[in-house]
Order: structure tokens, then C-alpha cells, then sequence
């Protein structure tokens, strides 16, 4: 199953969200802390601390980060 790590209120998150309900896929939803500092978990999966980040098992992504890329990749694997 995808995964998304989200921050409520980011615009980036929203696009990427966007992408995935108009694909009809379903995910995980992982909401983070606003603080970077803090989010861990978010870090050991991607190597850095922003979101958006998704996880994509099944396809071997294990921390895809940025709104555009995470957006074309779903477009390409899922369209």
C-alpha cells in the first residue's frame, strides 16, 4: 500500500493528495509535525526532513520527496 507523510495544511501535500484521489489510489496517511527538527521518521525513510514524502513498496520507492516528482511518478506507474 502507499504511503503518504503529510504536513495539514501544505499546499504541496495537497497537490500530491489531489493526484492520488483523482487516480482513485488509496494510501496510508502519515501526518507529521510542523517542527523539521522532529520529524524523525520522516528522515529515516526519505534522508531529509520536508514533506511531502511517499512510499511506494510495491514499486520499490522508499522515500520519493517533492510534490512534482511524487506527482509524475504516479501519473507514469499509476495513469
Amino acid at each position: 500500500m502507499l504511503e503518504l507523510y503529510r504536513l495539514p495544511g501544505c499546499p504541496y501535500c495537497a497537490k500530491v493528495e489531489r493526484k492520488l484521489a483523482e487516480l482513485g489510489l488509496e494510501y496510508e496517511s502519515h501526518v507529521v509535525l510542523p517542527f523539521r527538527f522532529l520529524r524523525f521518521r520522516v528522515k529515516s525513510v526519505s534522508g531529509q526532513s520536508k514533506v511531502p514524502v511517499l512510499v511506494d513498496p510495491e514499486h520499490g520507492i522508499e522515500g520519493m520527496p517533492e510534490s512534482d516528482d511524487i506527482v509524475e511518478y504516479l501519473e507514469e506507474t499509476y495513469g
